[in-house]
């Protein structure tokens, strides 16, 4: 299975059965993207919120490439509205797919869409698939559930912001990952805009003098997981 940072939020997944998954697809329109959104296919797209540096190129994408698009109840609705597939989810639950199962937990975030339809709850999004859990926590400040979220699911790979201002600053992600305790953190969210800048080799050293570990990905890195 191979894990690529496209940059901000947006990851792609590609399991060995070839099948890929889209996680907030800001692609066209962030100036630290390496590729552009039509240089992308996936069959899912999975999406924390609604906010355009998060729902990004995903109806362009998911018209293109029939994809099945999964989030939150209210976002995978305007989803549907919008003629794309969806499927809708809510916090606490989980359902199976053919490619694994997907859990929805809290963000502390709001979501709205880029034409200002507010779209429900922000939510973070674990992934349980292959032989790997991975829990993208979206856009959010700390909060004490994390805890109880890793002591429900030994977390293989955290993908966590660090950017602050919109969401944790390094400090407070530093913490979250004190509470996950996951076997690798990914910090994201940061250096996209001026006002969430962040050095990501700063939050690298305060995660592993917790005794975790931490890789920090270069923009369009793919790594191996």
């Amino acid at each position: 299975m191979k894990l690529r940072y496209f940059s901000h939020s947006s990851f792609l997944i590609t399991l060995d059965t070839g099948v890929r998954l889209l996680i907030d697809p800001f692609l066209d329109g962030n100036p630290t993207s390496p590729v552009g959104a039509l240089e992308v296919e996936a069959e899912y797209i999975l999406l924390t919120h609604g906010h355009g540096d998060h729902f990004g190129d995903t109806l362009s994408i998911a018209k293109r490439c029939d994809s099945l698009c999964i989030c939150e109840n209210e976002l995978a609705n305007y989803i549907a509205s919008k003629g794309v597939k969806a499927h809708n989810m809510h916090i606490g639950g989980s359902h199976t797919f053919d490619f694994g199962k997907i859990k929805l937990v809290q963000a502390l975030h709001s979501s709205t869409t880029p034409d200002k339809e507010c779209t429900g709850s922000a939510t973070g999004i674990i992934l349980f698939i292959q032989d790997k859990i991975i829990y993208h926590m979206g856009d959010t400040g700390l909060f004490m559930d994390m805890k109880l979220i890793g002591e429900l699911h030994p977390i293989d790979y955290l993908l966590v912001p660090i950017g602050d201002n919109f969401t944790m600053g390094i400090d407070d992600a530093v913490m979250a990952c004190s509470f996950v305790k996951p076997g690798c953190a990914i910090p994201i969210h940061y250096n996209t805009f001026d006002i969430i800048q962040s050095d990501p080799s700063e939050f690298k050293k305060k995660v592993e003098k917790l005794g975790l570990n931490c890789q920090v990905l270069e923009f369009g890195q793919e790594i191996i997981l």
